[in-house]
């Protein structure tokens, strides 16, 4: 069981906090809700009569909108939520469901974006490439289409024969299951089909080894020694190139499959925010910003009970959590139901996600209390609600690795490379469970 820490009446003994406070709050979050609306309009005006560099501005600026969108409308959901005795019943009812749709509808683009992100990036560094830094994500709309019959990751030769995995382009839709360009077979220092001299194309262009045409009757030039590369100089094993070409079939499958969910995400998000039920939900912001529907006696409520509720629910739900096991950095439970048929999400991961979202709504109830730019009571807040989010996407990219897995007629290093990755993050979900249970079982230092 964990130990509770913080003292929930502390805050009892400062100021009183009334429903004055919760209504600036709300108005506050309603304008800056508004704000980012028309910051998103005019972006999406500009992106489309613009040149592609002004479409590319446009478009970052559309993306740092629907953020700042869904921030507003989080806030205000979840104060509803906490607050709800002092609020209108019905109102902030049906506001905080057409809020949490809208939430959730624009969250799942840039969701699906760093999903694909984070699994390329750990198939770099599970197969042995130097892992890059994720780059930034184009929007689908200004994705170019990769052209018929070009694979989605290709395999470029080293000089010792075993294809490297290049850094993978973000946003190209390539086969499930497309071959490399180049084969490992034919990069061995040997002449080509016709006794001509391998050229290998540039890693992370996508074309294709050619061979350059000799005079006949020439003999082949001498092969150059061979220079070894960052990749051989490591002491792989013999067919560490089969694994590196099941890595480049997973990625290509990876970035087939999140792309095209992260573009009908966009699509998605693009109808909800042109449909009749978002002009509603923005009407009733607009009506939010001037005027909160608050209860006779909320002026004169004090807020902190209501905090301190919120409060409560959170260390209970820690409380449940299985603390004692995520205390080792090294848990063998991550594996647990790895093997199962069913596509739920993990059994495990649902307590947690709880926790999370708890842990926001705690910490939404202190920005009422103390202001949006006041800092916690509990220092622990920012260093716990980094480690669930971790525990989050972690646990949502490993779901998305078994998904892939499961497509019909894989090939067994594209399934095995797949099993791999899905491991690894499972084990970075533990690590994010130790995370948390570090950071959480530390005293609280309150700030003065």
């Amino acid at each position: 069981m964990a130990q509770r820490h913080h003292d929930l009446t502390a805050s009892a003994a400062g100021p009183v906090t009334t429903g004055d406070a919760l209504e600036g709050y709300l108005r506050a979050q309603a304008t800056e809700f508004l704000r980012a609306l028309r910051q998103h309009r005019e972006a999406g005006s500009a992106a489309s009569h613009g040149t592609s560099h002004a479409s590319a501005s446009g478009a970052e600026e559309r993306d740092d909108a629907a953020r700042a969108l869904r921030r507003s409308a989080r806030r205000i959901s979840g104060s509803l939520h906490t607050f709800r005795p002092l609020l209108d019943a019905e109102w902030s009812q049906a506001l905080r469901s057409e809020l949490s749709w809208l939430s959730a509808t624009l969250a799942l683009e840039h969701a699906y974006g760093a999903r694909l992100e984070r699994l390329l990036f750990a198939l770099n560094r599970l197969s042995g490439a130097a892992p890059q830094p994720p780059t930034a994500l184009v929007p689908p709309a200004a994705a170019a289409p990769a052209a018929p019959g070009t694979p989605g990751i290709a395999a470029t030769p080293s000089a010792s024969g075993a294809p490297v995995l290049p850094d993978p382009p973000p946003h190209r839709i390539g086969g499930a299951d497309a071959r490399p360009a180049a084969d490992a077979r034919t990069a061995r220092g040997a002449g080509g089909p016709q006794g001509g001299t391998l050229t290998a194309a540039p890693s992370g262009t996508g074309a294709r080894t050619t061979t350059a045409p000799r005079a006949a009757g020439a003999r082949p030039a001498a092969a150059p020694p061979a220079t070894p590369s960052a990749s051989s100089t490591a002491a792989a094993p013999a067919d560490r190139g089969n694994l590196t070409v099941g890595a480049a079939k997973a990625g290509a499958l990876l970035d087939r499959q999140l792309t095209l969910a992260r573009t009908r995400a966009h699509s998605t998000a693009l109808q909800a925010l042109g449909s009749s039920r978002f002009h509603a939900v923005a009407d009733r912001a607009a009506v939010l910003a001037s005027e909160v529907p608050l209860t006779p006696a909320a002026s004169a409520t004090d807020l902190r009970p209501f905090a301190a509720a919120a409060e409560e629910r959170l260390a209970d739900a820690v409380a449940a959590l299985p603390l004692v096991t995520a205390g080792s950095p090294y848990n063998a439970e991550a594996l647990i139901h790895g093997l199962s048929a069913d596509a739920a999400p993990h059994p495990q991961d649902a307590p947690w996600h709880h926790v999370r979202l708890l842990l926001r709504l705690h910490r939404y109830a202190c920005e009422v209390l103390g202001g949006p730019d006041a800092a916690p009571d509990d220092v622990r807040l920012p260093t716990a609600g980094a480690a669930l989010d971790r525990h989050r996407d972690a646990s949502e990219a490993a779901a998305a690795a078994a998904q892939a897995a499961r497509t019909p007629r894989i090939a067994p290093a594209t399934a095995y490379a797949l099993g791999v990755l899905h491991a690894d993050q499972r084990h970075e979900v533990e690590a994010a469970r130790y995370a948390f249970q570090r950071s959480w079982q530390r005293h609280p230092v309150t700030t003065t």
